[in-house]
């Protein structure tokens, strides 16, 4: 079971930004989501507020910097994304408690018109990322991000900007990736 909600609170992960509406606001970089994550994965507060189920992820929904997508999610041990890209948009994530692994792909991919591609060797890369620990990515970027503890709930924080326009989601067979389906906002808000 997931469950999704809408995290309004006095911290100051979810405050709005003292920024006036009446001035322009450059884009967040994948530095700036990066220092954002940090941030927030501080606020033990916040972080000991995400409702954690055993059966499947949580989430809440965040106010990220500069009109970005922010989430807090909740992993239960074995749990993870599948392989997937955030498509136009730049990100960061960061484990607030536990430890994340993340498998991902050093290429670039085509980024649309194909469903099957054969990926060469010397492609995969894997990091841990324990508590206080996260990573900034690009446009494209393709991964999968895994709680791979039996026994611990892992909790991260990520952004992402411009807000997700589409999810890709891919099956992987050896070398050989598959894009399966392409999710929009709609689909999981």
């Amino acid at each position: 079971m997931s469950v999704s909600a809408s995290l309004s609170s006095s911290s100051p992960a979810t405050r709005p930004s003292p920024t006036s509406s009446r001035t322009a606001v450059a884009a967040p970089t994948q530095a700036d989501l990066l220092d954002f994550v940090r941030r927030t994965a501080a606020d033990s507060a916040l972080i000991a507020s995400l409702p954690l189920d055993p059966e499947g992820r949580t989430w809440v929904r965040l106010e990220g910097p500069g009109g970005s997508e922010a989430w807090l999610i909740g992993w239960p041990p074995g749990t993870g994304t599948g392989w997937h890209d955030h498509a136009d948009s730049v990100g960061a994530f960061l484990t607030a408690r536990g430890a994340l692994k993340e498998y991902s792909l050093a290429a670039r991919l085509p980024t649309d018109g194909w469903r099957t591609l054969e990926l060469t060797d010397g492609v995969d890369r894997s990091r841990t990322l324990p508590a206080g620990r996260g990573r900034s990515f690009g446009r494209h970027h393709v991964h999968e991000v895994m709680n791979e503890s039996a026994e611990d709930h892992a909790v991260s924080v990520h952004a992402y900007y411009p807000p997700l326009p589409r999810i890709r989601r891919y099956s992987r067979t050896g070398q050989v990736l598959r894009l399966e389906q392409v999710e929009r906002p709609q689909d999981w808000q």
